[in-house]
C-alpha cells in the first residue's frame, strides 16, 4: 500500500467531529449527487468519543475541478488506503443509496488489507448486491434525471425548476447515476464485518425484502431496521437513524454530546 499523505486524506475526508480519545470512527458515504456536508448535523447527536467524517467524492464542492469517478474502484481504492492509514480506532462505515455500494466495497478492501472485520457496515436505501434492480436513468439525459429526482424526493421543486440550480447539480448527478447504474460487484463473497441494513417503508428504490437480502452478504451479525418515510427518510429520521448506528456498533444510543 502507498501510504497516503495528509493532503490525500484531506482530499477524501471532511472531519465533521474529531475527538481527543476516539472510541469509534464513523465514516459516511453520501448518495448520488451528495457531498460530505450532508452529514454535518450528525455530530451533535454523537456521544463523547465518537468521531464523524464525511467522504467527499471528486467533482463537487471543493473538488469541483477534479474529474468525476468513472467506476466504483476509483472511489474505494483511495478511500480504503486513507482509512487504513488512520490507525486502529474501531471503524464504522455508513452509506446511503449509491454510498451504500461504495461503503460496502470499501469495507471489503479494508478487510483484505487489515485482515480483520470493521466495527460495522450500515447500508441504507439500497438493495442487497444480488437483488439490484436494472436501471438506466443516466441514458435519458436531463429529462430522465429530473423525473427521477422528483420520484425520489429529497430535492425541492424550487431547486429543480430553477435553470441555474439545474445547471449546477445535474452534471454531478449524471456522472453519479452513470457510475452506480453501470456498477456490478466483482466479488460477491460475504464479508466478515457485521452489517445493518436500513430502509424506509415507502422507498421506491428498495423494499424491506430487498434490503433484508444483505444478511447473506456478511458472515457476521446482521440487523434490519425499517423506518417510516421515503428514499430520503434519513433526514426526518436523523435522530433515530444515528441512534440505530450507535446501538449496532455497541454504544448506547442518545448519549449527550460534548458542548
Amino acid at each position: 500500500m502507498t501510504i497516503p499523505t495528509v493532503r490525500q486524506r484531506e482530499r477524501w475526508l471532511r472531519p465533521l467531529r474529531v475527538q481527543d480519545v476516539p472510541r469509534l470512527r464513523l465514516v459516511c458515504f453520501p448518495h448520488a449527487g451528495g457531498a460530505a456536508g450532508f452529514f454535518r448535523t450528525w455530530g451533535a447527536r454523537l456521544p463523547v468519543g465518537v468521531e464523524l467524517y464525511g467522504v467527499q467524492y471528486p467533482g463537487r464542492q471543493d473538488r469541483v475541478r477534479e474529474p468525476y469517478a468513472e467506476g466504483v474502484d476509483e472511489l474505494t481504492e483511495p478511500m480504503a488506503e486513507v482509512l487504513e492509514s488512520m490507525g486502529e480506532v474501531p471503524l464504522a462505515l455508513f452509506g446511503h443509496s449509491m454510498g451504500a455500494a461504495v461503503a460496502h466495497e470499501t469495507a471489503r478492501r479494508l478487510e483484505s488489507a487489515l485482515g480483520r472485520p470493521q466495527a460495522g457496515l450500515i447500508v441504507s436505501g439500497r438493495p442487497a448486491p444480488d437483488r439490484l434492480r436494472p436501471s438506466a436513468v443516466h441514458l435519458g439525459g436531463e429529462p430522465a434525471l429530473l423525473e427521477d429526482l422528483r420520484r425520489l424526493g429529497g430535492t425541492s421543486d424550487e431547486v429543480l425548476d430553477d435553470p441555474a440550480m439545474r445547471a449546477l447539480i445535474l452534471p454531478t448527478l449524471a456522472a453519479d447515476y452513470r457510475l452506480i447504474e453501470t456498477y456490478r460487484p466483482s466479488d460477491t463473497a460475504p464479508i466478515r464485518t457485521p452489517v445493518c441494513a436500513c430502509v424506509s417503508d415507502a422507498d421506491p428504490e428498495v423494499d424491506p425484502d430487498e434490503a433484508a437480502g444483505w444478511e447473506y452478504h456478511t458472515r457476521g451479525p446482521f440487523q434490519l431496521r425499517v423506518f417510516p418515510g421515503d428514499h430520503f427518510y434519513l433526514v426526518p429520521q436523523e435522530d433515530e437513524l444515528v441512534e440505530q448506528i450507535l446501538l449496532f456498533c455497541g454504544l448506547p444510543g442518545r448519549w449527550p454530546s460534548t458542548p
